[in-house]
């Protein structure tokens, strides 16, 4: 029989022959600190010269995407601020700091090559309307960004603005919610647009179409839904003719000037305060029970087509012979 100590000698016996198994030989130890030291000489090598070395430094820059009378002026920038770094160390923010005077320019994208060269792909800002200040036409972007001197193809609806043309962007106001719903339009109906403006009542943004009707927008919540609605509409052949296509509630567009008005609801709207146009319920007036959905009313069999038999009338009755008395 084993002994107590033995049995408990064998466990701390492999747990040392264990750890002299793990315990890297002293030849293996320099040579891991060898390999650390050269990892991080060459991390700081990089990090501290060939990053910004004139080895990498960029020298050759391709700019692509300008479309604007500012294009040499855009390129110039972009060039000399590129020109200042390197193909491992590009600043991107700088870039966009040294165009942010341009209105016309929406963003950038950055491609390096290794070693010397790199390309910038401008994207511009796509004109959504043409702004008509007192004769002055400028074409806006859709967030309202100004783009002078930015060529225009195709016809674009025109917003009227009151007062002088600004430098950079839109305030808020009426000009700047009639540019958002007018760079919301989808392709397939941009180029049929005449006109935008917001009114002063609960109308709110109304967009006319070259040769169709008004569109009602009311506020600029919920502009691509309401964009999509009005393309509904407009394909709907019982909608031809319209004078005007409210949708306000884009659930619920209304054509306006046709036999039927409300065209293809996509969910009822039942409250007030979603629709201006639900009158109040009277709560003195009870709703009408559905026979479908109320067990207390009785289910009514449906009238039969077959006619219900038509009483007969009662056949003439021969007045009686005499039975008594004498003939004459």
């Amino acid at each position: 029989m084993r002994s107590a100590t033995a049995v408990l000698r064998r466990p701390v016996v492999a747990g040392a022959q264990l750890r002299t198994a793990l315990t890297p030989s002293p030849r293996l130890r320099r040579r891991l600190i060898v390999l650390v030291g050269l990892s991080a000489s060459l991390i700081a090598l990089y990090m501290l010269w060939l990053r910004d070395s004139s080895l990498v430094a960029v020298e050759k820059v391709s700019v692509t995407g300008l479309t604007s009378r500012d294009a040499d002026r855009i390129h110039a920038a972009l060039s000399s601020t590129a020109k200042t770094m390197t193909t491992l160390h590009l600043d991107e923010q700088r870039l966009k700091e040294a165009v942010a005077v341009f209105p016309v320019v929406d963003a950038i994208e950055i491609t390096p090559d290794f070693p010397h060269d790199l390309t910038i792909r401008v994207i511009e800002h796509r004109p959504a309307a043409i702004l008509d200040a007192g004769g002055a036409r400028v074409p806006v972007a859709g967030d309202g960004s100004i783009l002078i001197g930015m060529p225009v193809e195709g016809e674009l609806p025109t917003i009227d603005l009151s007062g002088g043309v600004p430098q950079r962007q839109l305030p808020a106001g009426a000009a700047r919610d009639s540019a958002l719903v007018a760079g919301a339009a989808p392709v397939v109906i941009a180029r049929r647009l005449e006109s935008i403006g917001r009114e002063g009542g609960p109308r709110g943004v109304v967009v006319q179409v070259a040769d169709g009707p008004e569109i009602v927008f009311g506020t600029t919540a919920r502009v691509k839904a309401k964009w999509a609605a009005t393309v509904r509409v407009l394909a709907d052949e019982e909608a031809a003719g319209a004078a005007y296509i409210d949708v306000r509630i884009p659930e619920r567009p209304v054509a306006g000037g046709v036999a039927v008005e409300t065209v293809a609801p996509v969910a009822p709207v039942t409250d007030p305060a979603l629709d201006p146009t639900l009158e109040q319920a009277d709560p003195s007036v009870a709703a009408p029970s559905d026979p479908l959905s109320d067990p207390a009313v009785e289910e009514v069999a449906p009238p039969s087509e077959t006619p219900a038999p038509t009483p007969e009338e009662p056949a003439p009755v021969a007045p009686a012979e005499p039975t008594g008395g004498a003939t004459l």
